[in-house]
């Protein structure tokens, strides 16, 4: 392809569904962009174009698959985007857009989740590139961000394992397609690497769970994940031989519904039951009926290797708020369309999206949106809340800082406004608890001691009145979160820094080991700060039906 014109035709196959209106939306800003949203419903594509608002022009087209090299041949656009799908299912002649589109002197892009569909793009290679065009398949989050992210990894690691997934917020919406492809490799063998040699899972009928944690940011819960069949099970380990083992699941939500679909996979795969699919336009209801919880997803990849001739397991965390998250997997189009636009282009040939974008390039594109990414290391050694914070630790005041870092044995003292709960009900919960008694003046000592393991030990006088916790690192469904224990009582703490102060916000909370019910779980605004040459502490605390138990408000020095 020579060039671009200044005003660029664009043709988005399946633009009013869930991938392709998104790719639109994303583009929106664009005004030397015409828009056509294709699709075999002209109705839905009028609709869709009827309620737009963006610089970039929109015109609704209907097209059919079979049919395409007539749109192309009248609308002369200069890229098509196919995100229509299932690409699974493709029928006899999966690739006829990408022939039309290379017969036509059009670059393509596609959303392509399917393994096969992926790998079999090379085919077109030579005659994209004697065209001067560019054929990319698998343009999303699955395999572009995973191997951007793989990619920044391998600058500092030998790879080995990895394992890796998708978390998306109960109100994202799931589109027909995307269920009937999920639906219709349930309970299929899943080609995929294990231990070094080639080797295969069960769709849906491997699971692992998972705490998805920006350091410094209110984490996911912990989410169960299954195994999927996306690209980078077969395109990563190809590109990096380093790489042993490698597992990729989605963890939808609710968890009750995610757990019947591994039944279902799994009765499929132990009975030789017939394929899914017809299931679809159900389980399509019924996950986009259940729009419940916290509206945030996710994303997570981790790997273990060795690093400097050390063993190492470094993982990359992606949270996003509300209806950012959606956006993400329609993004590397958007990147390259961006670029693009801006003159450059990807080189010549068709091949998998594999390597078309770099971490920094999604990083320019998240940093316009409510998503946050981070790094973790896993290490044995260092004081509790570096480790759980990682580089936002650093963001802390000098006094915040040092008091999460008190070696063996460490005491603070300072004095503390203490306020309790009225009514019968507050002051039983407080005496039984052993919290403060109410005062205005009340001196406060608090020591800190820190055994072998890493285990700090907390003892808070105020007044006469003694509190003890032990707090760790959390495991199992608290890993990231700090472990703080009260007698029978356990304690699931998220450590968000949030601009100059520190956060505590319970996530779990259990007794003698035994998870209780979220909704019972007490609450309250817990944070720390610095003030002049002060270390000062807020916490509240506060339980359901009941209100307000103890409030202490105060401020530390380190005791000589």
């Amino acid at each position: 392809m020579a060039g671009w014109v200044l005003v660029m035709k664009l043709l988005i196959l399946g633009g009013y569904g869930v991938f392709g209106g998104r790719l639109a939306q994303l583009l929106a800003d664009m005004p030397n962009l015409d828009i056509l949203i294709a699709g075999r419903n002209l109705a839905a594509a009028k609709a869709f174009c009827d309620r737009w608002t963006g610089a970039a022009r929109l015109r609704p087209v209907r097209a059919e698959r079979d049919a395409i090299a007539a749109l192309l041949a009248a609308e002369a656009p200069d890229l098509i985007v196919d995100a229509s799908g299932p690409f699974q299912d493709y029928g006899p002649n999966p690739y006829g857009v990408v022939e039309a589109a290379i017969a036509h002197g059009v670059s393509y892009l596609d959303f392509a989740d399917g393994s096969d569909f992926v790998q079999g793009i090379a085919r077109f290679d030579a005659a994209a590139r004697d065209k001067g065009l560019f054929v990319l398949s698998g343009v999303s989050s699955f395999p572009v961000l995973t191997a951007a992210v793989l990619a920044e990894m391998a600058q500092t690691m030998t790879i080995a394992d990895v394992r890796g997934g998708i978390a998306p917020s109960p109100y994202a919406g799931v589109g027909m397609n995307v269920m009937r492809a999920v639906l219709g490799y349930a309970g299929q063998p899943v080609r995929l690497r294990r231990k070094g040699a080639d080797s295969t899972g069960i769709g849906l009928g491997e699971s692992l769970r998972y705490t998805v944690a920006v350091p410094g940011a209110l984490p996911l819960r912990n989410i169960r994940f299954s195994l999927v069949d996306v690209p980078d099970l077969r395109l990563i380990p190809a590109l990096m031989p380093s790489v042993q083992s490698l597992w990729m699941g989605a963890g939808p939500v609710p968890e009750v519904l995610h757990r019947m679909l591994n039944l279902l996979a799994r009765a499929r795969s132990a009975l030789h039951l017939p394929n899914l699919a017809p299931l679809a336009p159900l389980c399509y209801r019924v996950l986009n009926a259940c729009t419940f919880g916290e509206h945030r997803g996710g994303m997570f990849l981790e790997a273990a290797g060795a690093a400097n001739g050390k063993p190492v397991t470094r993982s990359w965390h992606l949270l996003a708020e509300a209806d950012d998250g959606p956006l993400i997997p329609s993004m590397a189009i958007e990147a390259i369309i961006r670029k693009l636009h801006a003159g450059a282009a990807p080189a010549p040939g068709a091949r998998s999206a594999v390597g078309a974008l770099t971490l920094a390039d999604y990083d320019a594109l998240f940093a316009k949106r409510r998503i946050r990414t981070g790094w973790r290391e896993d290490s044995a050694a260092g004081p509790l809340y570096p480790r759980l914070l990682g580089a936002a630790f650093e963001a802390l005041p000098p006094l915040v800082q040092a008091l999460h870092r008190p070696g063996p044995r460490s005491q603070w003292a300072g004095r503390a406004q203490v306020t309790r709960g009225k009514g019968l009900l507050p002051r039983v919960v407080a005496a039984l608890f052993g919290f403060p008694r109410a005062g205005a003046d009340v001196p406060v000592t608090v020591t800190f001691a820190t055994d072998a393991k890493g285990v700090e030990t907390w003892e808070r006088n105020f007044g006469g009145r003694v509190m003890r916790s032990t707090q760790r690192l959390g495991q199992a469904r608290n890993t990231h979160l700090m472990d703080e224990r009260f007698g029978p009582l356990r304690f699931g703490l998220a450590l968000v820094q949030d601009g100059d102060r520190l956060r505590l916000i319970p996530r779990r909370w259990s007794f003698l080991g035994l998870p209780l019910p979220s909704a019972l779980m007490p609450r309250g605004n817990s944070h720390e700060r610095q003030e002049e040459d002060r270390f000062c502490f807020h916490v509240e605390i506060d339980l359901p039906l009941i209100g307000n138990v103890v409030c202490y408000d105060g401020w530390l020095r380190r005791a000589e």
